[in-house]
Parts: C-alpha cells; structure tokens; sequence
C-alpha cells in the first residue's frame, strides 16, 4: 500500500508542475497592473516603477516562475501585494473555518445522500424513488448562490430560526453547510441508486439469494460493499473540492475561510494571494484522488490484488 501510494504521489508531481506553470501564465496575461491598483491613482509612474523593481516583479517572466516554484517548495508563497502579509500564514489562518465548513458540509451530504441511494434502488419505480430523485436532481440542479439566498429568506428571515450570515459559533454553521450538502448529497444519492441497482443484478447477488439470504443481508453484506466503490471516488473529490475553497457560500455567508480570500485575491489582483490560493486547492484535489484510490482497495479486494501486481 505504501508502494502504490508512493507512486501516485511521484505520477501526481508533473500534474502539480503543469498546473502551476498554466496558472502563472495565464495570471501574468491578464490586462491590468496589480501594483498600480495597489498605489492607486496618486502614485507617479517613477513610484511604481521602483515599487515594482523592489518587489522584484521587472524580472523576465520565466525567472519569476522558478522562484516562485523554489519558494513554493520550500513552503513559501509570496507576500500578498493588497495586505502585505505572507500569503501561507493568510491561507492556514483562513483553512480551518474551511475545513468546519467541509466537514459539516459533507456530513450532510453522506447522511443524506447515501441512505435515500439505497433506498430509491430497493424501491425501485415507487412513489418514494421517484419523490427522492426527483429530490435530488432538484439540489443538483439549483445554483448554489440560489438555494443559499432560498434558505436565508425561509429560515432566518421568515422563520428567525437560524443567523443569516457570519461565523460567531456552530449555528451559524448549518445554514451554509445545508446548502453545499444538499447539492452533493443529489448527486450521491443519484449515483448510490444507480450502483446499487447495477451490482443487484450481478451474479454473486443471484447466488446469494439463492442460498436464502434474507434481502436485508443480501444489500448490506454483498452489494453494498462494491456498490460504495464509484461513490467514494465522488465523496474524497466532494470533500476536495469543499477545503479548496466553496467560494460562493463562503462570500453569500460572510465565512472567512479560503474561498472568501480566493475572491477578494481576485477583485484586487492581488496575484501572489491568488497563486498560493489555487495551488492550495490543486494540492487538495490531487490528496482527494489519492485517498479514492487508497480507499478502493480496502473495499474492493480485486482492486488490491491488481495494486500488488502494479508494485
């Protein structure tokens, strides 16, 4: 395991290179002069000049990418050119409220999700399949920043039962994180439903149950192991793509966590804050797709005879 793990790690270093090197260029490419907006209008030409010589920025464009990659490596980002602060202390200081966002966020999605998955296939074509997919596909299918201004109007304007935006304690939690897992807990359950009904026909199933398992047995102790394997590769990349940063829910709650910096780096150009932001988000979507594959071994033993072959 640790063989295979080491591998993906070492195949996942020129992904890494490749995003970095689009990401920079494209970031330089962009109209507009970061350190003028920094100056604003006041500054002469000559100030901004030297401001941008002392911050190094004159260098040719291939020089300031090896330094940035060094320092990356050496878990230095930059100062951020708005707030003149190490953008590595900006992103860990804003990581865990992304991380309590994530975590409550998926919780939802995989309470919700995976038993309405289940249930929708054991109940095939009835009312209450068709009532959760019909469920589902709607939180899919809304925007996010709509069922977030939705969820605000019913629950805190309305009903006065929760705060509509902020981050003072844990009840100003559920409101975002109902929001973000209602729209992975859709696409759980519609892929849960459809694994499940796949794997019920396989023959294993057929000889199971003519062994005279009960159908209760059948589901939990044969299907629904191979079943959960396409599902958790949607679950680690959810989870992912949550601590990279949810972007709109964190600005429409007001949550000063990564996707909220990710944003503001993004209004004022400020390129170092939103190169460090991006490739944080890289770093975690590459750790998701490896503990995918990890987990897969673990439910699947063909998978785990198959990564002993390729060791």
């Amino acid at each position: 395991m640790l063989m295979f793990a080491l591998r993906r790690i070492l195949v996942s270093i020129p992904v890494l290179i490749g995003i970095t090197l689009i990401l920079f260029i494209m970031l330089n490419v962009v109209p507009g002069d970061p350190i003028a907006l920094m100056m604003k209008e006041h500054a002469s030409a000559d100030v901004i000049e030297r401001v941008r010589a002392q911050m190094r920025l004159d260098d040719p464009l291939i020089t300031r990418y090896l330094r940035f990659l060094w320092d990356a490596l050496h878990g230095d980002l930059g100062n951020s050119i708005k707030l003149n602060r190490p953008v590595t202390d900006l992103i860990l200081k804003a990581f865990p409220n992304t991380l309590m966002l994530a975590v409550s966020a998926a919780l939802v999605s995989w309470v919700i999700g995976i038993p309405v998955g289940i249930l929708s296939a054991v109940r095939r074509d009835s009312f209450i399949d068709r009532f959760f997919m019909g469920f589902s596909l709607l939180g899919v299918s809304m925007p996010i920043f709509w069922s977030a201004l939705l969820l605000q109007y019913i629950f805190a304007m309305k009903l006065k039962l929760l705060p509509v935006s902020g981050f003072y304690g844990w009840q100003y939690m559920i409101l975002p994180a109902v929001v973000l897992g209602w729209s992975s807990a859709g696409v759980i359950a519609r892929l849960m439903r459809s694994s499940l009904l796949e794997v019920m026909r396989l023959d294993y199933i057929r000889t199971a149950r003519a062994k005279g398992l009960r159908e209760t047995g059948v589901i939990t102790r044969h299907a629904l192991k191979n079943a959960l394997i396409p599902v958790v590769t949607i679950m680690a990349i959810q989870v992912a793509g949550l601590l990279s940063g949810a972007v709109i829910t964190e600005a429409i709650f007001s949550i000063p966590g990564v996707g909220r910096i990710t944003v503001s780096a993004i209004s004022s150009r400020d390129m170092p804050l939103l190169q460090g932001a991006v490739l944080f988000a890289t770093v975690l979507v590459i750790f998701g797709n490896l503990v995918a594959d990890i987990l897969y071994s673990v439910l699947d033993p063909r998978i785990r005879a198959q990564m002993r072959k390729e060791v």
